[in-house]
């Protein structure tokens, strides 16, 4: 665990730095539901944004409970987000709510409390959001979540008001919000990437996009006075002028941009809130995991998994080798190479080898693993990002494929332990 000097929360508003905003229910949701105020006593019923930043190998510290089926008991340990859990078969009917919020903990920090309700992970509403979902959306975010909460007095005023929590939540975010987009742009043969990049006025650090009509750029999802957060993974306000502008007109086959229109920009600074890659929309990204559902066979899944360790980069990764001819593993498309991303859901990369044989043992006659090409592994590790952020965003009915193809659901798995 990092310990740290005291220090009032980084990310979030609470007692010790109070509420900006002010929710009126007698005005209703659309009046607007949230104006900034001037009182400096904590009041109304406005949720509040907690940033959470944690070092890599750290947790964020704190257990997430589903109100409605008691604890979920998972063993986050394993995924690197803790060691402590839930226990029974929670699905959030009634929502999520935070507990055992560690000392010195990028939770605490962030200003996240015990009891507070959990309206939104990276901008999206999770309210009655499937547990087990929810904390794989937190494993994939990388080493910053923001969290909209509320109190667990506000909660339930509000819902014995009979409030639209979803309206509640997105009235918070003010005028001109908008999620950031993450693009991925291909050089056209003669058109090239179809953008140019200038400076803003103001700060350094600070660019604005013009795209070509029909260029590039703007099929992928920029738009000409997007501003620029990052490409490539490197953040913008680290380059200069003269860097972006070789980075766009030399011959790169493509590049990845993270931008947001001006208005979503304003409204992120006029929050406190950073910009990130894992509350964008994913545009066009040439890489994305696959999950295969397999069913064992006679004999066995027909594969092997190995630990090897690239000769480059000295990293271990777990790769899937020596495919079987007609075997179950074939005949879902496992491909000899590919990296093991995870295990029916669970991140398994910083797992040791023989912790995933046992969980793949673990799972009986069927399991779901997940995988990507070594090259599709290299692209999301040069963007600094997850290769599972977007893959739920990219297969939407995978709750639904796997009761179709006779794997157990999800909630049929109890018994597991794991914390944030």
């Amino acid at each position: 665990m990092l310990l740290c000097s005291m220090s009032p929360p980084e990310g979030c508003q609470d007692e010790m730095d109070p509420p900006r905003f002010t929710f009126n229910p007698k005005e209703g949701i659309d009046n607007p539901a949230l104006v900034v105020g001037d009182d400096p006593e904590p009041q109304g019923l406005g949720p509040r944004l907690c940033h959470l930043k944690r070092l890599e190998g750290q947790t964020f510290g704190f257990v997430l409970w589903s109100v409605q089926g008691g604890r979920v008991d998972w063993d986050l340990e394993d995924w690197g987000l803790g060691d402590r859990g839930l226990g029974d078969r929670g699905l959030g009917d009634r929502g999520l709510e935070v507990r055992d919020v560690e000392p010195w903990s990028p939770a605490q920090r962030g200003g996240l409390r015990d009891q507070d309700r959990v309206l939104e992970v990276n901008e999206e509403f999770v309210h009655n959001v499937d547990l087990r979902r929810v904390v794989r959306r937190i494993q994939s975010c990388g080493l910053h979540l923001v969290l909209l909460v509320l109190r667990r007095d506000q909660y339930e005023e509000v819902v014995s008001m009979g409030l639209d929590l979803q309206a509640l939540a997105r009235s918070s975010k003010g005028a001109g919000w908008s999620r950031p987009r993450l693009c991925h742009v291909g050089r056209h043969p003669e058109l090239g990437l179809g953008m140019t990049v200038a400076p803003l006025q103001g700060p350094r650090g600070r660019f604005t996009v013009d795209t070509v009509a029909g260029g590039a750029a703007e099929e992928a999802g920029v738009l000409s006075g997007d501003r620029l957060i990052w490409i490539d993974g490197v953040p913008a306000s680290a380059l200069t002028q003269s860097t972006l502008n070789r980075t766009v007109k030399r011959g790169v086959a493509s590049v990845t941009v993270l931008v947001i229109d001006g208005e979503g920009e304003s409204c992120s600074a006029r929050r406190r809130t950073p910009v990130l890659p894992a509350a964008a929309q994913c545009r066009g990204l040439p890489h994305a995991a696959r999950t295969m559902r397999l069913v064992k066979g006679r004999d066995g899944y027909g594969f092997l998994l190995r630990q090897e360790k690239l000769a480059a980069s000295k990293r271990t990764v777990h790769v899937l080798r020596e495919v079987d001819e007609g075997s179950p593993a074939e005949a879902m498309g496992m491909r000899d190479g590919d990296l093991l991303l995870a295990v029916n859901g669970a991140p398994v990369e910083a797992l040791e080898h023989d912790h995933i044989v046992q969980e793949i043992r673990r799972s009986g006659d069927r399991v779901s693993l997940t995988s990507m090409s070594m090259s599709g592994r290299d692209f999301y590790r040069q963007l600094d990002i997850s290769p599972l952020l977007f893959h739920e965003e990219r297969d939407p009915d995978e709750r639904n494929q796997n009761q179709n193809q006779g794997e157990p659901p999800e909630t049929d798995r109890s018994g597991i332990s794991q914390e944030l």
